[in-house]
């Protein structure tokens, strides 16, 4: 258990003048968007997790508004043949095929 780095290792002195090693478990980073990596609003920090106080959107708890209005006008102008799927970029691609598979 102590081998592995899922928990942060601190070097303290005991009073007795003696270095021991405490482990302490790292903190859960907040939430980020996974496209363009800004940290998303609306998330609960009660829970800290990912399903903890999610926004009840397409997308929610993953995308920010401004990446999710985003995939959803490229999925429309994918459906209304304006453009095409290679003129997408890779990281968008995956959320627009989910979008429209919807």
């Amino acid at each position: 258990m102590h081998r592995s780095r899922s928990l942060r290792r601190l070097d303290r002195v005991t009073p007795q003048n003696k270095h021991v090693v405490h482990y302490k478990r790292r903190s859960n980073s907040l939430p980020h968007c996974a496209i363009c990596r800004k940290e998303l609003n609306g998330i609960h920090e009660k829970g800290r997790g990912r399903s903890a106080g999610t926004n009840s959107r397409k997308f929610g708890g993953v995308l920010c508004a401004k990446c999710t209005g985003n995939v959803i006008k490229l999925a429309s102008r994918i459906e209304q043949g304006e453009m095409k799927l290679n003129d997408i970029s890779v990281v968008d691609k995956a959320y627009v095929l989910q979008m429209m598979s919807h």
